[in-house]
């Protein structure tokens, strides 16, 4: 059964950090590049940070570059997204998606499974 669990979520005053984990089973990790989403309430779900499966390439919305780093651990089989500097527009439920293929973009229609989501709230 494939299974993507995301966890970390949690309220934050403005400017400070979370780091989400997002713990993937039930398929070959490194055949898959995943992707952080999120959806506000009242807007539409957009692409955070996606990483490469076959040479570990990040890409970032412009909305969070310079703040948000995706890292990937093979051996955990989890993907992580630091998230710094937090504003309150980042607030937000958070997916992680994976993807069959080595490299994704911020398409959702381009990932297969998805994890059940996990709430980031910031203060202001």
């Amino acid at each position: 059964e494939v299974q993507l669990v995301e966890s970390g979520g949690g309220l934050v005053q403005a400017g400070g950090s979370l780091r989400l984990s997002c713990a993937a089973s039930g398929f070959t990790f490194d055949d898959y590049a995943i992707g952080w989403f999120r959806q506000a309430p009242g807007k539409e779900r957009e692409g955070v940070s996606c990483i490469s499966s076959s040479d570990g390439s990040t890409y970032y919305a412009d909305s969070v570059k310079g703040r948000f780093t995706i890292s990937s651990d093979n051996a955990k089989n989890t993907v992580y997204l630091q998230m710094n500097s937090l504003k309150p527009e980042d607030t937000a439920v958070y997916y992680c998606a994976a993807a069959g293929r080595v490299v994704a973009g911020f398409l959702s229609r381009e990932y297969d499974y998805w994890g059940q989501g996990t709430q980031v709230t910031v203060s202001s």
